[in-house]
């Protein structure tokens, strides 16, 4: 049996994960961002190990869900389900003085990385919408550029696949992978989404226990248990240290080599 730790699975793709996980006998803790998701979580997953409390939209919120992640022990896997979508309509900015957006879609995956006890395996959400986010790494934040809410989300997503391979590269020995679930009818993705949600959750769950070659694999990106081309600008370690660095700034807190 694994432990699995999955962030931002109160609802939705996340929980569902813990779900899938927790059928098949692994111990799944989950997280949500206050109390009162905590307690829905915990009724749509009795079966959950735990639950982490903590809003990661702030530094203070990523810290205490490390803080307790840390306290329940080490995990074998973590996925980084963490995530806000692209229908912001403005730039807004967290009590950090950060974009809310970049915050919880980067900084807090990066962060909760650096935090929690290293586990054998990491998984990180992205989307297919990357491939278009090839970001300004000297305005990460958009505080020059005018806002442009689906560009900023893929450019998010962009960046968590840097962080999956950088990781993987940092760390030989922790198996670190991204993803993309698909575009599916979720509360984030719309009702009109097209994709197959039953199917949305299952890479993840697969890269954070299986004993396939290929889930064992680090340094990868998939869809739906399969390899999949990566925007080729996410392989460049320059632009993986650009954006380590930034997120060590950001933050204050160094990702161990």
């Amino acid at each position: 049996m694994a432990r699995i730790l999955i962030t931002g699975s109160s609802d939705g793709l996340g929980l569902m994960a813990g779900q899938l996980l927790a059928r098949d006998g692994h111990g799944v803790t989950l997280h949500a961002r206050d109390e009162h998701r905590a307690e829905a979580a915990r009724r749509a997953l009795p079966e959950a190990q735990g639950v982490v409390v903590g809003d990661v939209v702030t530094l203070a919120g990523m810290r205490a869900v490390a803080e307790q992640a840390n306290g329940m022990g080490r995990f074998d896997a973590v996925i980084h389900n963490v995530g806000i979508g692209y229908r912001e309509p403005r730039r807004t900015v967290t009590e950090d003085g950060l974009s809310h957006l970049f915050a919880v879609n980067v900084l807090a995956p990066y962060l909760l990385t650096a935090l929690i006890e290293r586990p054998g395996r990491l998984v990180y959400l992205s989307s297919g919408m990357h491939p278009g986010g090839r970001p300004d790494m000297d305005d990460l934040q958009w505080e020059r550029r005018r806002w442009n809410g689906a560009q900023a989300y893929a450019e998010s997503k962009f960046l968590d696949v840097l962080l999956a391979f950088g990781i993987a590269r940092r760390w030989p020995d922790v198996l670190s992978n991204a993803l993309e679930p698909g575009w599916v009818p979720t509360r984030m993705g719309g009702p009109g989404a097209p994709d197959d949600l039953a199917a949305a959750p299952v890479t993840q769950a697969w890269l954070a226990t299986s004993d396939d070659p290929l889930a064992r694999s680090t340094g990868r990106y998939f869809y739906h248990e399969a390899l999949r081309d990566p925007h080729p600008d996410t392989r460049d370690e320059a632009t993986q240290e650009a954006l380590l660095d930034a997120c060590a700034r950001l933050s204050g807190v160094t990702l161990a080599r």
